[in-house]
Parts: structure tokens; C-alpha cells; sequence
């Protein structure tokens, strides 16, 4: 699966806030197809499939679940956000043989906004866990991560593999300069917020969480994902949906964020309109 090129309609009015069903959508239907390459690899590296039974941190809107399912795994997905987890629960619904809700017989994808505190009776336990949530661009976004993996390896067999994914180094991440722009406007405004800045990403990032969580490191990769967009409209949408520029919201105003990041788009804009940044993702692979 390659990024898709999507065109989407200008807001209105920019100045108004945007809701967060419509920002999950964006995330959706923009922004979480450019990891695809990044669930992909993972799953060809690690043989997913039938005998595989995956627990995913921060499942988003349920892309990595949906391929995941698609290579015969039965999957749970966690995500604290609900607008998200509600569309998850969609693309899970409509996969024919998925049963995303609560209560059905197969229970092959489940869906939930909380670590389940313990294995439900009669459940296979876990052999895989993901965090495909890429850490190492914002300070601090790393903090819940190791509590959240503290949670659920329990519930996996001892010797399980654990996966978490980040940000490739600045000098191979094309989108690097325009995430800049949210640590400059929010340093502008004097405003910044411990766990929000932007900041470069360092070299250990994942062995740093690893360590935390009391995982043992057992090989890493890393894969191209470059993020492509119809236009640059939908390249600010999709950026914005990640959340790295909510500080810089905060501090100045979204309109004002919008307009910059457009600006830092353009050296990456083609002639036909379209938008291309070629960027590196890493993943660490370890054991329980």
C-alpha cells in the first residue's frame, strides 16, 4: 500500500475552530495512510498472520488494525481518543469477517479506549504488541508510552514481540522544516508547553522507552514513508491532524499556524500542485 494523493475543500472560515470528529477525519483520510509502508514492513519482517494475536497502542483510526486483520490476525486496538477509535470501529465493521463490537462471537478485531486491566476468560493471550505512534518530534511524547507498554505486556505471553516506531533523523525527513515551524511560533509567543514543543529527534529515542518499559532490544529498520498530498490545502490538514502544531495553535491562533506551514510547503511543492516530502521512519523490535 502506497500514500494516496486525497484533495479536500478549503475550510469556510479558518479562523473557526475545527471539531474534533472533522480533525479525526482528517487524520483518517489524509494523514494515516503515509505510515502504511511503516505497518507493512513490520508485519512482512515479523510473518503476521493467522497465529499472530496483536495489541496496539494508539491504534488511531485503525489502519494498522485493518491490514493487520487483512493478514488473518486477531487484533485489539487502544486509543484514547474517541472521535479516532469511532472511526476505527467503522473501517473494522465493514471488513468482512471483523467484528469490531463488544459482544460478537468472533471477536477477531476489538476496539477500546483503555489497557485492558486483564485478560478476559477464555482469551489466547497477546503475542504482539505495537506502538506505531511515531515518538521523537515533540518533548516529552514519549512519557505515556512506557506506562501504557507497563500495562500490557502482562497480557502478553512471556516472550513476546514488542514494535514501537519514530521519526527518522532530521537530515532524512523531508517534513522535518515544517514541523519547525511549531516550535518557532510557539517559542515566539514565549508559550512553550512541556511534551508539545517540536524538538530533533535523537538517536535512542526508542531504546530510551524500551529501556523505561524493562524491554530487551532485539533488531531494528527503517523504511521510506514518504507523505504525499493532492495539494497543499490537504497537506495542512493532514500535518495539523497529528497534533505536533497544537502548542503552536495555542500560542498564537490556527489561522496563523495554517498560513506558515503552507509557506514551509512550498519548497516541496511540484508543478502540478501535488506535495512530496520523502521521509525515513524507524521501528525497534523487541522481547518481552
Amino acid at each position: 500500500m502506497t500514500p494516496t494523493l486525497v484533495r479536500h475543500h478549503r475550510y469556510a472560515d479558518s479562523s473557526a475552530p475545527v471539531d474534533a470528529g472533522t480533525r479525526a477525519r482528517d487524520w483518517a483520510e489524509i494523514q494515516e495512510r503515509m505510515l502504511a509502508p511503516l505497518y507493512e514492513a513490520v508485519y512482512e519482517r515479523l510473518e503476521v498472520g493467522a497465529g499472530t494475536r496483536m495489541l496496539s497502542l494508539g491504534c488511531g483510526s485503525g489502519l494498522a488494525l485493518l491490514i493487520a486483520a487483512s493478514r488473518g490476525a486477531r487484533v485489539t486496538g487502544v486509543d484514547t481518543d474517541r472521535e479516532r477509535l469511532a472511526l476505527a470501529r467503522e473501517r473494522l465493521a465493514s471488513d468482512p469477517g471483523q467484528d469490531a463490537g463488544p459482544g460478537g462471537p468472533d471477536r477477531r478485531a476489538r476496539l477500546v479506549d483503555s489497557v485492558p486491566a486483564a485478560a478476559q476468560d477464555g482469551e489466547v493471550p497477546y503475542n504482539l504488541l505495537t506502538a506505531f505512534q511515531p515518538i521523537g518530534c515533540a518533548a516529552g511524547d514519549s512519557e505515556g508510552l512506557a506506562p501504557a507498554l507497563a500495562s500490557a505486556v502482562p497480557l502478553a505471553v512471556r516472550g513476546s514481540t514488542v514494535v514501537l516506531a519514530g521519526w527518522g533523523p532530521p537530515e532524512r525527513c523531508a517534513t522535518a522544516p515544517v514541523l519547525r515551524v511549531a516550535a518557532r511560533l510557539t517559542e515566539s509567543a514565549r508559550a512553550t508547553r512541556p511534551g508539545n514543543g517540536w524538538r530533533p529527534t535523537l538517536r535512542d529515542d526508542l531504546e530510551e522507552v524500551a529501556a523505561r518499559a524493562g524491554l530487551k532490544p532485539d533488531g531494528s529498520g527503517r523504511v521510506s514513508c514518504p507523505f504525499g498530498y493532492a495539494d497543499v490545502d490537504s497537506a495542512v490538514r493532514g500535518l495539523l491532524s497529528t497534533g505536533l502544531f497544537d502548542t503552536a495553535v495555542r500560542a498564537t491562533d490556527r489561522t496563523q499556524v495554517e498560513k506558515e506551514v503552507a509557506e514551509a510547503l512550498h519548497p516541496h511543492l511540484r508543478p502540478d500542485g501535488t506535495v512530496w516530502m520523502p521521509n525515513v521512519f524507524r521501528y525497534l523490535v523487541c522481547v518481552t
